[in-house]
């Protein structure tokens, strides 16, 4: 690239947070902003984009793997396993799950041309391209056969899906009898007793959902989301808040790393390094963090 074409990507690029972080009717759909957020993760050794599970991690790498081993392990994945991932981002989780969980194929959805491609690459550079098979496609009309795959897994991403219910449907219909649905996703809390606390869960909610463009549609709580995976045909929905495992835990982590504050564009620390000032509570009041999963029904016997 020539000096002249680098500078004038970068004055894009700046251009392009400046409209995302301070207008509020930047424009921009979902695949323009991860294209604007690019490969700059804040982890150490992956280019995970998740949020992670803490329970038991202790740096923000460990707790990505482990967020995306607590869904391999809430679908059971094993060998043999046809799984298809939507949202896959960079498809660190794709390569931790063949190496660990070892199934039969894993395809991956996405509907960012810039990270299905980069994520290619990788796949291909790690030695599994046989085995993980990446598209470009969405999670709303997968280019798939119908009973097709063994589990469906989305992992912090459905709740930009427009809508999540059609992303049941599609689920439901390329999943086989039996198969599994997984998905790791951000939800409005219930509201709180108090009057004060509702209007602190409402800001929250509508920060979170303005930046990362979270449809109207999308903006139900954990109860009704289980009725929803019923209602697309799923049974035994089951809906369990980690948010007590993600959202605290990354708030004091990135409190005192600024090494992983400092790999994200500089536009963007600002916003990160002010709500990291705030009191978490207040930051993340209206955000709930679901791990919902479902199956799909085996015909009577």
């Amino acid at each position: 690239m020539q000096p002249a074409d680098a500078t004038m990507r970068r004055w894009r690029e700046t251009l392009g947070y400046v409209n995302w972080l301070l207008n509020p009717r930047h424009g921009r759909d979902v695949t323009q902003v991860y294209d604007l957020l690019s490969d700059r993760s804040p982890t150490e050794r992956a280019l995970y984009l998740n949020l992670g599970y803490w329970r038991s991690a202790e740096t923000l790498d460990e707790a990505c793997d482990a967020l995306a081993s607590l869904v391999a392990e809430t679908a059971g994945m094993a060998p043999g396993d046809e799984v298809l991932d939507v949202g896959f981002g960079f498809a660190d989780q794709d390569m931790l799950w063949a190496r660990t969980f070892r199934p039969r194929r894993i395809i991956g959805l996405n509907v960012t041309a810039s990270q299905v491609e980069r994520a290619r690459r990788r796949v291909a550079e790690a030695g599994f391209g046989e085995q993980i098979d990446l598209r470009l496609g969405s999670a709303t009309r997968m280019p798939l056969e119908a009973a097709s795959v063994d589990k469906v897994v989305a992992l912090e991403c459905a709740f930009h899906f427009d809508t999540r219910e059609r992303f049941f449907t599609e689920a439901f219909r390329v999943l086989r009898p039996g198969g599994r649905l997984v998905v790791a996703d951000i939800l409005p809390m219930p509201p709180a007793a108090r009057r004060s606390e509702r209007l602190a869960q409402r800001w929250g909610w509508r920060q979170a959902a303005r930046k990362f463009l979270i449809p109207d549609a999308n903006a139900y709580t954990r109860e009704v989301y289980g009725e929803k995976l019923a209602a697309a045909g799923f049974v035994e929905p089951r809906m369990e808040s980690i948010r007590d495992d993600v959202y605290l835990p990354l708030h004091r982590y990135l409190a005192r790393d600024r090494a992983a504050v400092a790999r994200l564009h500089p536009l963007l620390r600002v916003p990160v390094r002010i709500a990291l000032r705030l009191d978490p509570g207040l930051v993340f009041s209206g955000l709930d963090y679901v791990l919902a999963s479902a199956e799909k029904p085996r015909p009577a016997a």
